[in-house]
């Protein structure tokens, strides 16, 4: 153990009930790329926005062409040292609430069950007039069949089932409408100029106020929907410690930080929480 580790654990024994969120650290270890470097700043054109997508049907037809490339990626990912690190946690009751800003599903997978997905989840699509929520992995054999051309198409995998597919003509790019009302299919994802539903952003504060302290895990906190329960923690008094390599938004504001990767750092972190539950 180092002494970062020590630090840690002394953080996790002192403060019970953890308010765990964590960021797209925690998956690129399971093949998703994450979106900033280690300043924060973006590494690539930041995402398309509800009002492009919703609006523009060059921008629409661009996203869907991208996705169908790169939706196997996430599709494929598995649950990595970090997913499996904060399952452990939580089954050993050190986990009050696990808050993800990730899309991806692999808390879920690596077998968290206290979890709440701020952001939605990239493995559902809804309809936008009906609400009808039906399965990406349906719509990808949809829009395979209607873009026979597009599927042999190889590209760099970019985060959040998109690839970075560029210099093409997406203008006869075939995107299926709603099967039940021909509405407009979107991702059940929160996409940046949209807010996040009010009923998840009041179970977190809820499960925020319940808890001893917060750790942070793999993430800038660059994104105010998930830096503002910092924010709240912190006006609390509640201590706040992070795991994260590089600058957080919310340095300023932390009890402790380990700047070490994540996935190593939970995984020897839920290793002595293990070993000190009687068998």
């Amino acid at each position: 153990m180092t002494v970062s580790d020590d630090a840690l654990a002394d953080f996790a024994t002192q403060h019970r009930k953890l308010f765990v969120l964590t960021g797209a650290g925690c998956s690129t270890d399971s093949g998703i790329p994450d979106y900033r470097d280690a300043n924060g700043d973006w590494k690539r054109p930041s995402p398309v926005t509800f009002q492009a997508f919703t609006g523009d049907d060059a921008t629409r037809r661009r996203y869907w062409a991208r996705s169908l490339i790169g939706w196997p990626t996430m599709a494929n990912a598995r649950p990595g040292a970090a997913h499996r690190a904060l399952a452990q946690l939580e089954a050993v009751g050190r986990v009050g609430l696990l808050l993800t800003q990730n899309v991806d599903g692999l808390h879920d997978a690596a077998g968290s069950r206290a979890t709440l997905d701020l952001h939605g989840r990239i493995d559902t699509v809804c309809c936008l007039s009906c609400a009808t929520r039906t399965s990406r992995a349906d719509l990808q054999v949809m829009l395979r069949a209607r873009n026979p051309q597009w599927g042999t198409l190889e590209a760099r995998a970019a985060p959040d089932g998109d690839a970075d597919l560029d210099g093409l003509d997406f203008s006869a790019f075939d995107v299926p409408d709603c099967p039940r009302c021909g509405g407009m299919l979107k991702p059940d994802v929160v996409f940046f100029g949209e807010s996040v539903p009010r009923d998840r952003v009041v179970a977190a504060f809820a499960a925020l106020e319940a808890a001893d302290a917060v750790l942070v895990a793999g993430s800038s906190l660059m994104v105010y929907s998930g830096y503002r329960f910092v924010q709240a923690a912190a006006a609390a008094g509640k201590p706040i410690a992070a795991v994260n390599l590089g600058r957080t938004r919310a340095d300023d504001l932390l009890t402790l930080k380990v700047e070490q990767p994540v996935g190593d750092t939970l995984t020897r972190l839920a290793a002595r929480w293990e070993r000190s539950v009687p068998g």
